[in-house]
């Protein structure tokens, strides 16, 4: 990877964190701009399989209209951490170009992270909109960067994109205990969880109302590597 490193080796590489932290986000910052001006907001994304963001956006708010003068844009995206200075949270910033797709694949992708949106997913003035990373910062912690480039950030697995509906089918019909199970053990409640959307570097688990990101030990290669977490992450559930 040619990635000017300014942080410190750790377990994982930054485009593993990366990817981990883009494809849990629940919400982010979107930046844009408009006659020279800065501008964010926030939104709610998802991503395809191969780590493209995509953002369902209403054609009302600011930030849309921002994008259809100038596809330029940036996203933020952060993790957590229990220590009191917020300067050791996880992040990663985005650079790209975005654009409006017309994609009833991507569309359910990204209604199976945020079901909530069902009540509005048809309305006329909402539409599915697609960012292509370009580039990246990952800030892994204080004092802990990672420049990376587009290589980095994308999981590009045709394999696992063609599997993706036998494996959601397999786990819920076969093995729905084993899904409640898994969302337990991430922190979840309650007994009713499916698996909506499986990718290279980890799943969606849904109630209906929530999704759950879980993500795998490291980017799987095909469908028995991930077949392989699954057990890996029924084994953990069992002993806690």
């Amino acid at each position: 990877m040619e990635s000017e490193q300014i942080m410190a080796e750790t377990e994982e590489s930054p485009s593993w964190t990366a990817r981990k932290l883009l494809r849990a986000a629940r919400t982010a910052t979107l930046a844009t701009t408009t006659d020279g001006q800065p501008f964010t907001a926030l939104v709610t994304p998802a991503t395809s399989h191969n780590a493209d963001i995509l953002l369902f956006l209403s054609s009302l708010s600011e930030h849309t209209r921002h994008l259809r003068a100038d596809p330029r844009c940036a996203v933020l995206v952060t993790g957590t951490t229990d220590d009191p200075n917020p300067q050791t949270m996880p992040r990663l910033t985005v650079t790209g170009l975005a654009e409006i797709i017309d994609d009833a694949g991507l569309k359910a992708r990204w209604l199976a992270r945020h079901p909530y949106a069902a009540l509005y997913a048809d309305f006329a003035d909402f539409a599915l909109w697609r960012i292509a990373p370009k580039a990246g910062l990952l800030v892994a912690g204080f004092a802990r960067a990672t420049r990376l480039r587009q290589p980095d950030l994308l999981s590009d697995n045709d394999a696992i994109a063609a599997a993706e509906p036998d494996i959601i089918a397999h786990c819920n019909h076969d093995h729905a205990d084993a899904m409640a199970r898994i969302a337990r053990a991430a922190g979840a409640h309650g007994d009713v969880w499916q698996m909506v959307a499986a990718d290279a570097d980890g799943c969606d688990l849904s109630d209906g109302a929530r999704a759950l990101r879980i993500p795998w030990s490291g980017p799987a290669e095909d469908a028995a590597a991930i077949r392989n977490e699954l057990i890996r992450l029924v084994g953990h559930a069992r002993r806690i």
